[in-house]
């Protein structure tokens, strides 16, 4: 084994592995005086001065030095782990949720997981996040990846990095059919409900301010307020007010205001300081868009063979702000 020098810093003591010397209070200079005497001038200033560079040195070094080691290149984690941990959501049909009959949580945001997964040669694994937490959950590391419904804003962009988009939705106002309201901006002014942690926060905000905006867990929640009359309006995705219409039947009417609140852009979240995940997983997004696997998944979850009968007009880009 090579023989290194290990240096230890105490109050007290500078000490190497073969020599030790007292503290510097002790040491003096012997000088010989210009008449034959001998004058002693301590030198402990000098000593203490150049004991603190030293200690500054080598604190600054090993802090340089741990941080380099503790600093992880999370896609190579992930590949020695084999598995990719994605954030998704459970209830938020189509995009996760958990199926009736399996109890598997499935969904559009699910098979893009599964999809860069594959591309990464590891294996899906599934951590259901809640609307309101999915954020935190990816910045403190506990997923890899936040595919759970998360539209651009530049607040959003300034506590994570977003992937390309692969999702562009029309945020609507739903109303219960043959009502007062008529378009969009009949509703300033009124109450209107969403969903807490939602971006459409943000959006109403900016578009129509003098809405009173009342905030539940879920989407069932928000939507089941304006139905029975304690919200005027329900600021939500397109396809998510097409699923509850199905679902009501002819119990109750709801239509769409025009025009639109505005468009969400969608990207996979990734934590911030991670480029080769970043770049990796938009890889694997263009490699999807290509393969035509992206649009395989729009018409499976939102196509003209499912009660939302959309058309897909976007294309998986970098997200437009």
């Amino acid at each position: 084994m090579k023989n290194y020098a290990q240096i230890s810093l105490y109050s007290g003591f500078v000490s190497t592995k073969n020599t030790v010397s007292k503290s510097p209070a002790m040491l003096t200079e012997h000088l010989e005086g210009a008449r034959g005497g001998v004058s002693k001038h301590p030198v402990y200033g000098d000593c203490m001065n150049s004991l603190n560079k030293l200690t500054a040195a080598l604190l600054g070094l090993t802090l340089v030095l741990l941080a380099g080691t503790a600093r992880a290149d999370q896609l190579a984690d992930i590949k020695a782990r084999g598995t990719l941990v994605c954030g998704v959501l459970a209830n938020f049909e189509p995009f996760g949720y958990q199926d009736p009959a399996s109890r598997e949580i499935v969904g559009y945001d699910v098979d893009y997981c599964k999809g860069i997964a594959k591309a990464l040669g590891v294996k899906p694994v599934l951590q259901v996040v809640s609307m309101e937490a999915r954020v935190p959950e990816l910045l403190q590391g506990r997923i890899d990846v936040l595919a759970a419904v998360l539209g651009y804003s530049p607040a959003r962009a300034a506590q994570l990095d977003f992937t390309h988009q692969y999702y562009v939705a029309r945020q609507i106002l739903a109303v219960k059919s043959g009502g007062p309201f008529k378009v969009r901006d009949d509703l300033n002014g009124k109450r209107v409900s969403t969903i807490k942690g939602s971006s459409n926060i943000a959006i109403m905000g900016r578009v129509m301010p003098s809405v009173q905006l009342v905030s539940y867990d879920d989407a069932p929640s928000a939507f089941l307020a304006m139905v029975q009359g304690k919200a005027n309006g329900f600021v939500v995705s397109e396809p998510i007010m097409h699923r509850f219409a199905a679902k009501l039947g002819t119990s109750v009417n709801v239509e769409a205001l025009s025009p639109p609140v505005g468009l969400e852009h969608w990207g996979l979240g990734i934590k911030k300081g991670e480029p080769a995940l970043l770049d990796a997983v938009n890889n694997a997004l263009d490699g999807m868009e290509k393969s035509g696997e992206s649009q395989q998944i729009f018409d499976k979850w939102l196509g003209a063979r499912t009660i939302y009968q959309m058309h897909r007009d976007f294309k998986t880009g970098p997200v437009q702000g």
